[in-house]
């Protein structure tokens, strides 16, 4: 499945990366993250609870961020298992500065599923992916207002 989009936001590049980079911005920002473990310099592990439609799961395993261009870009590995399946991306994440108050994010990447949820079909999946995507801009742009910039 590909995911690609931009959006939109009311900060500066350095902050929206500083908080992109910060375990406990990203355990509040991520749908579903219960918990957030920083293990290295740019490694994470992940503890996650998802519910897709009738079917729902617990999921462990790590995010990794790679190809990092400092304050700019940044490749996200993602490797998740469950009972119900595994769901490993690859995307890619770009900041690029608008203006002196905004930036867009875009990401673009694939993403791989197996098990029960790889059965569940892509227009499902399509569109959980989305509902997903926008929650999580949505939980950024909160925690952008939670701390204005003077």
């Amino acid at each position: 499945m590909q995911l690609t989009g931009k959006h939109e936001l009311n900060a500066v590049p350095e902050r929206i990366w500083d908080m992109l980079l910060d375990a406990d911005t990203l355990a509040s920002i991520i749908p579903g993250v219960s918990r957030l473990e920083k293990t290295g310099e740019s490694t994470f592990n992940s503890f996650l609870e998802i519910k897709i439609g009738p079917v729902s799961g617990s999921f462990t395993g790590n995010l990794r961020l790679e190809d990092i261009n400092e304050k700019k870009e940044f490749t996200l590995k993602v490797q998740q298992n469950s009972k119900i399946g595994n769901a490993n991306a690859v995307i890619k994440i770009v900041l690029v500065r608008l203006n002196d108050k905004q930036t867009e994010v875009s990401f673009d990447g694939t993403v791989k599923l197996s098990g029960l949820l790889a059965s569940m079909g892509q227009r499902i999946l399509g569109g959980v992916a989305n509902m997903l995507t926008q929650q999580f801009f949505s939980n950024l742009e909160k925690e952008i207002e939670k701390v204005p910039v003077v």
